[in-house]
């Protein structure tokens, strides 16, 4: 089974400077690491509680200019974090963030409660999709796009794309961590949304629901499915399940 493109740091783990300059005093804890090398760190102060994303001078796939356009974009119709700032250094990139009410899917809270968590995955996407304006966004996320990223050997496996369910604007990014879940149980927000953009609903559900076995173990896609109010697709959830591991 593919691993989850990203996880809790184990260990200790460097804090740039940059990032620590931005702290300005704050508390500063890792919270979360990509297999490209990217960090997030929470900064915990008397102002409140902030984000930073920061990613190493070269690293092409991480492109947090990208992202805080979409947050922009987004933050006018759904709940997602608010853009602070951003910069650049000699080391690296930055993007700053507020935070939002709610805890991610995988807190511990929630991994002891699958269940419940996958039931607000679903919801949340379902909320997600029918609030932001397809016709209105600037950004893609399509089938040929994705294909044309990769390179000649993969692109080649990546096999014919079924007709199109619904267009929405995906997340691209709809793993389980990506939704903030209130302590209620009920959805309460989405984060790292760097590949949002108009793509076929099953674009994120068919990651949304395989990234439910990575976090949760296996048995947790029927509370997912009928929360968003679908019945699975196994042609479109085997496509575009293969084009994500493919990329």
């Amino acid at each position: 089974m593919p691993l989850p493109l990203a996880a809790a740091p184990r260990g200790p783990v460097e804090v740039p400077p940059a990032v620590r300059a931005l702290a300005a005093g704050a508390a500063v804890d890792p919270v979360w690491r990509n297999q490209l090398g990217g960090l997030t760190f929470r900064l915990t102060g008397t102002s409140g509680t902030r984000y930073v994303k920061w990613v190493a001078t070269g690293t092409p796939e991480l492109d947090l200019d990208a992202e805080a356009a979409r947050l922009a974009w987004a933050g006018r119709y759904a709940v997602v974090p608010r853009v602070l700032g951003s910069g650049h250094d000699e080391d690296g990139s930055w993007l700053v963030t507020a935070g939002l009410p709610g805890r991610s899917a995988v807190d511990p809270a929630w991994l002891a409660r699958p269940e419940t968590a996958a039931r607000a995955i679903g919801a949340g996407l379902r909320s997600l999709h029918d609030s932001l304006p397809v016709d209105e966004c600037p950004f893609t996320w399509s089938v040929e796009e994705r294909v044309a990223r990769l390179d000649g050997s993969a692109r080649g496996q990546a096999g014919p794309a079924p007709a199109i369910d619904r267009l929405v604007v995906c997340h691209g990014d709809a793993c389980a961590p990506n939704t903030l879940v209130a302590d209620d149980g009920a959805p309460a927000g989405h984060v790292d949304l760097g590949t949002l953009g108009v793509a076929d609903r099953w674009a994120d559900l068919a990651t949304a629901s395989m990234s439910l076995g990575w976090n949760y173990g296996e048995g947790h896609e029927a509370a997912f499915f009928a929360a968003y109010g679908i019945a699975p697709d196994a042609e479109r959830i085997t496509f575009y399940r293969r084009l994500w591991n493919l990329g």
